[in-house]
C-alpha cells in the first residue's frame, strides 16, 4: 500500500518538526473503480441506490508490517459497483481523509447481489 499525501505531510510533520498528529480511533475501508492515487483523486464506488459504504477495518501491527485481523464484508450489491480495482483506508465513514490506498491483486466486478469480502490477514501495509 501507499501512503497518501495527506499522511506523508502529517507524519513528516508530527517527526520533524514536532507537530502533533493524533491518530484516528477508527479506520474504514474503502473500494474504488479508479486508482485514487496519493492525492484522492479517484472513483469511489457510489452510495447511491447501490448499498455500499465504507466498513470499519482493524489491524495488528508485526515488524514493519500492519496486517488486517478480521475479515472486511461490504453489503450485499442492490446494483452494480463496477470493476472494483482499488481499495483505501479513510479516516471518516465518508469524505475524510485519505490514509493510505493499493491496486488490488485482481480486480472484481461487482454486480446486483454481490458481496466484496477481504479475508482476514488479506490486507497488508508495509514500510520499508
Amino acid at each position: 500500500m501507499s501512503f497518501s499525501n495527506y499522511l506523508e505531510t502529517e507524519l513528516l510533520d508530527h517527526v520533524f518538526t514536532n507537530t502533533a498528529y493524533t491518530a484516528p480511533s477508527t479506520l474504514y475501508l474503502a473500494l474504488f473503480t479508479s486508482n485514487p492515487a496519493d492525492d484522492n483523486s479517484g472513483t469511489e464506488v457510489t452510495t447511491s441506490g447501490t448499498a455500499y459504504a465504507r466498513q470499519t477495518v482493524t489491524f495488528t501491527v508485526s515488524g514493519d508490517t500492519a496486517t488486517t485481523d478480521a475479515a472486511v464484508e461490504f453489503p450485499t450489491a442492490t446494483a452494480n459497483y463496477g470493476t472494483v480495482s482499488h481499495v483505501g483506508i479513510y479516516d471518516a465513514s465518508s469524505a475524510g481523509n485519505l490514509i493510505a490506498y493499493a491496486a488490488l491483486t485482481t480486480s472484481k466486478a461487482i454486480e446486483t447481489g454481490d458481496v466484496f469480502r477481504v479475508p482476514a490477514g488479506d490486507l497488508d501495509i508495509t514500510l520499508d
